[in-house]
Formats: C-alpha cells, sequence, structure tokens
C-alpha cells in the first residue's frame, strides 16, 4: 500500500486526539504536527503496539507531518539488537516508513548527562546514597507524604563530584542514583524526588561500555520529545500522572515543551499484552517463540496469516479512548476475514479425508471442471480441478443416521459436489473390527454437471471434495485463542498460565488438499471453502510441502461456545 492511499485510509473518523490537533493548528499553537513512536527494544511488538503505530504514523501523514522512530533504549539489561530488528519490521510490514528519522534515546545520553548537570547546579537534583528499599519505604504513600532523604540537602559541589563519579565508574551497582529534587510530600508519588539516573555496570548494544550510569525511563522520555521537537507526544493513560513530572523537567530545564496527550492502551479479550508475561512463555517454552501464531505479536500474527490491511482497519474500528476498556477479540478476526474474503483465492482441502468410490464413473476417467477463485472478484479468474473414480470427502459431511436438517450425505440420499456432479450414496464400508465408517460407494448422474444445464435434478447440500487420485498430503495446523477464559489475568490467586487453552493447536497429518495448492508460496493465503481462511506456514514449509496454518475460521465459532454455556 502506497504512503497516499494509507493517508487516505486514515480520514476516517474524528477522534479526541485529531480535534486537540486541530485546535492546536487553528489557534497557531503549532503550525506542523510531528509524532514519535518510541518503542522499548525489550521484546517483540504486540498488537497494542500495532494501534499505538497506526495512530502515531496515520496523524503524521494525515496532517503531511513527520513521525519518528526512537528505541527507548535506556536499559541496557533487557534490550537486544534481535528486539530492535523485529520491530523494524513489523512497523515497515503495517505500511509505514520513518524514512531518515531513525533516533535512539542513546543518541542523547550525552545531552541528557548535561541536562542532570544543569539541574544539580539549579539544586534541582541530588546524589543519593540510600538503597532502592529504602527509597521505595520513605517515598510514602498516596494518602501519607513520603520523608526526604537524608543526603537531600548535599552541597551543589558534592553532588557534582559524586555524579561526575557514578559517570567514570568509582561505584558499585545500588551504591548511589541521582534523583530529581521536587516534593516529597506531593499528592503526586511520581514527584516525589523521583530517580532520574542509576548505576548499571552493563555493556549496551549501541554505546558498549562507554557509559555506566543509564537514565530512567521518566528523565529520558520526556527531553528526547523534547530534542527532536516532537509536537504531540501520544502516550497511554498509564503515563498521565506522569505528566507533570515531564512538564517539570521541561520547565526547570528551560527547553522545548512537547504537548503530551494519553489515550487508553488496547486491551484484547482471551489476550495477554504485558511483554513481560509473553516473554514467560516464550522462555518457558509454552508457546513456539515469539511468531508463535497463537501470539498477539505483530510477528506472530504476520505469520499466522493476518494481513497488515486487517490490522490497520481494526484499529481505526477499535478508535481512540480516555478509558480503558477490552475489545472482544471477535473484532479482530472479523477485521481479517472481511480483508480475506475480497483477496484470497477459492481452494478445495479436505481435513478429515473419508474416501468415496463413485462405482459408475469410468475407471481410467479424469475430468478437468473450472472452478471460481474468488466470487467477489472475477478479475481472479478460474482453475481446473481434477474429477475421478475416487474422491475423498470430509467425514463431517457424512452421516449415516443423520440429524434433521442434515443436507449433506446419507445412506440413500443425494448432495452435489462442489464444481461436479450430484451422488447419491449407495452402500457404507466399514473397518470388521472398529465398526468405523471407512469408505462410501456411491453412483453419480452423468447430466447433472455443473453449469451444464442439462438437468432439472437439484440437491439441498453442497459439499467439497478432492480427487483422490490427485490430491497431495500436506499438514494442516488449527490454531485457537491461546487462553480459554476473556481475562486471564482477572482472577485473583491464579496465574494467568493456568487459563492456557488446551486446544489452541491441533496439528493434522493427513489433510487431502487440491493439487493447485502443492506450489503454494510461503506466506500465500486461501480460503479453504466451508473450513475458513488459511496461509502457508513461513517457518515449518518446505518446497512442494507446505504446511497451512488456520487463520480464522469461516464464522465466529466461539460465540456460539460462549452462548451455548450460559
Amino acid at each position: 500500500m502506497s504512503q497516499e492511499e494509507i493517508k487516505n485510509e486514515s480520514k476516517k473518523q474524528s477522534n479526541f486526539i485529531r480535534d486537540i490537533i486541530d485546535e492546536d493548528l487553528k489557534s497557531g499553537k503549532h503550525n506542523r504536527v510531528h509524532t514519535r513512536f518510541p518503542p522499548e527494544p525489550n521484546g517483540y511488538l504486540h498488537i497494542g503496539h500495532a494501534k499505538s503505530i497506526c495512530l502515531n504514523f496515520g496523524l503524521a501523514n494525515d496532517y503531511n507531518g513527520l513521525c519518528n522512530l526512537r528505541f527507548d533504549d535506556t536499559n541496557p539489561t533487557k534490550e537486544e539488537q534481535e528486539y530492535v530488528d523485529s520491530i523494524k519490521e513489523d512497523i515497515r510490514w503495517l505500511g509505514f516508513d520513518w524514512q531518515d528519522r531513525e533516533y535512539y534515546a542513546s543518541d542523547y545520553f550525552d545531552q541528557l548527562y548535561e541536562y542532570a548537570i544543569k539541574l544539580i547546579k539549579k539544586s534541582k537534583a541530588y546524589v543519593d546514597s540510600l538503597t532502592a528499599d529504602q527509597i521505595r519505604e520513605t517515598r510514602g504513600t498516596p494518602t501519607e507524604a513520603g520523608k526526604e532523604s537524608p543526603y537531600r540537602n548535599r552541597s551543589v559541589e558534592e553532588n557534582l563530584e559524586l555524579f561526575y563519579k557514578m559517570k567514570t565508574g568509582d561505584f558499585k551497582e545500588g551504591e548511589y542514583v541521582l534523583r530529581a529534587k521536587i516534593d516529597m510530600a506531593s499528592p503526586n508519588l511520581n514527584m516525589r524526588d523521583p530517580v532520574m539516573y542509576r548505576i548499571l555496570h552493563k555493556s549496551h548494544h549501541r554505546t558498549g561500555n562507554k557509559w555506566c550510569i543509564y537514565p530512567m525511563y521518566d528523565w529520558a522520555h520526556g527531553q528526547s520529545d523534547s530534542i527532536e521537537k516532537i509536537t504531540h507526544s501520544l502516550c497511554t493513560l498509564e503515563f498521565e500522572n506522569h505528566r507533570p513530572l515531564y512538564d517539570w523537567f521541561v520547565q526547570e530545564l528551560e527547553i522545548y515543551p512537547p504537548r503530551q496527550i494519553e489515550f487508553a492502551r488496547l486491551n484484547l479479550s482471551y489476550t495477554i499484552v504485558s511483554k513481560r508475561k509473553l516473554l514467560s512463555l516464550v522462555e518457558g517454552k509454552l508457546v513456539d517463540g515469539w511468531d508463535d501464531p497463537r501470539m498477539p505479536t505483530i510477528s506472530g500474527l504476520r505469520r499466522r496469516g493476518y494481513t497488515p490491511d486487517s490490522i490497520r482497519n481494526f484499529s481505526e474500528r477499535v478508535g481512540m479512548a480516555k478509558r480503558e476498556n477490552t475489545i472482544d477479540v471477535s473484532l479482530l478476526e472479523f477485521s481479517v476475514r472481511e480483508d480475506l474474503n475480497l483477496k484470497a483465492r477459492r481452494v478445495m482441502a479436505v481435513l478429515n479425508p473419508l474416501k468415496v468410490v463413485i462405482t459408475n464413473y469410468p475407471d481410467d476417467q479424469t475430468e478437468e471442471l473450472e472452478a471460481i477463485n474468488n466470487p467477489e472478484d472475477h478479475s481472479m479468474g478460474t482453475r481446473t480441478l481434477p474429477f475421478s473414480k475416487e474422491i475423498f470427502i470430509d467425514k463431517d459431511d457424512f452421516k449415516e443416521v443423520p440429524p434433521p436438517k442434515f443436507h449433506r450425505l446419507s445412506p440413500g440420499k443425494e448432495v452435489r459436489l462442489r464444481y461436479a456432479y450430484i451422488i447419491s450414496c449407495d452402500e457404507v464400508i466399514k473397518d470388521k473390527n472398529s465398526g468405523e465408517v471407512i469408505e462410501l460407494r456411491c453412483t453419480y448422474f452423468p447430466d447433472t454437471k455443473s453449469g451444464s444445464g442439462t438437468s432439472s435434478k437439484k440437491a439441498k447440500g453442497t459439499i467439497h471434495w478432492v480427487s483422490a487420485q490427485h490430491a497431495f498430503e500436506a499438514e494442516v495446523r488449527l490454531y485457537d485463542r491461546l487462553f480459554s477464559v476473556e481475562d486471564p489475568e482477572g482472577e485473583e490467586g491464579k496465574e494467568f498460565t493456568e487459563f492456557l487453552n488446551p486446544s489452541s493447536l491441533e496439528i493434522l497429518n493427513n489433510c487431502k488438499l487440491e493439487p493447485s495448492l502443492k506450489k503454494a508460496l510461503s506466506g500465500e493465503k486461501f480460503q479453504f471453502e466451508r473450513i475458513g481462511y488459511f496461509c502457508v506456514d513461513t517457518k515449518y514449509s518446505k518446497e512442494n510441502s507446505p504446511v497451512f496454518n488456520r487463520i480464522v475460521t469461516l464464522r465466529d465459532s466461539w460465540a456460539k461456545i460462549e452462548q451455548a454455556g450460559k
């Protein structure tokens, strides 16, 4: 998708953020729009980040502005180049481009250090000798003021000397920190002398061993926005109480003031979006890595078969809210169904095969039948399907004793084979030991060929099939929701892992697919007729041996399950 198409797509609905920007431009407070997307490279991005990406880059496109990509790389104990690379891949895959504006908080370490010196010289920051535990203990509570550190009134000279020695590696981790000197009685706990720098003798993935003091997020965040001249700094609601601190820093430093606007983060039902908890799933090998198709990561959704358009459309539908809420994951699933309905080629696949022998069909005959690739888009054309004496149908399409309104195949009943003929079931062959149905003997009606118009015979049901002689066997992975309850974190006293869905992955190894799918390309997407949407797995597929992932069912099967349980 081109930048112009993305720009037009983003102009769909107003929201309170757009209203603020419009007012800022109208009043002359700003004459431009410059946003940023500031991920921390300590994990893979998830669907919540996708919403933020679409918001920040979308607004910049919409207002002919700019959007920076800035990595918040202030904690070398958790950050890796792997995460940096994955974040860039995800943003590009979603259709956005930061051009030459790729920045890192570490780009500003020297400037942040000088800013800290300025605050020390103004007696607005001091080096503290309290331990982390002691700082927590003296911070106070929302209803009780904190206690001032006994080191709070060190002289400017002593603070400068100690801070310099912190920088040059003279002290151990935890021995000293630099704190802002604000107000230990403030009703906002973030204003109670927050820590600005801590000592970490860790190598940084970009700066190496140059630094052994690293800025805290609350210190680096606002100043980085200011350095980059960001006009509108868009944050999730948990940063609303941090805004007074960011404003205080900007005011005391007398630097450019970005405008921070908070919005509700994206919470999805049946989903975890905590990077820490997602990491625990990966490290505990409860999933197949960050890109497991059950994960809510952008890489997992991509491997599952979600499209960039479906995620952008979902983000637009969700909109911007000022209050926390939970979005039903079925809306995300609807978005990909809607998109793939227009784009995916229809194919035939039998996941639970049952052999059918058409007894009156010539033994050595094969027909080429015409099939429509996508009824929603006739420009996608047609393909040919081989038809022969022996075919496979799905076991669920046959009932020896059919229930009421069962319009598929049963003894003595007729059904139409999609794009082929009407057949009638004459005989049922069973395994002598188990009694399981293993084969059906049927007859076909030669004048009922689809599209021929030569017969008035009708069948109430139509089922899919593949030619036994021409089909190839493939592995199909039926992915479902990773958790079995709407709120995996909602039950007190229980770990979220207790609610992992044991049916979130079913691997089928003897599926029979139409021959055109043997050469399907990695990542290519299809609709398996009457079953769902599938894509070729990008991790385990091999040449001429594709593995197919279920993206989503044709309909919301979970809605039926949930309704039945009420």
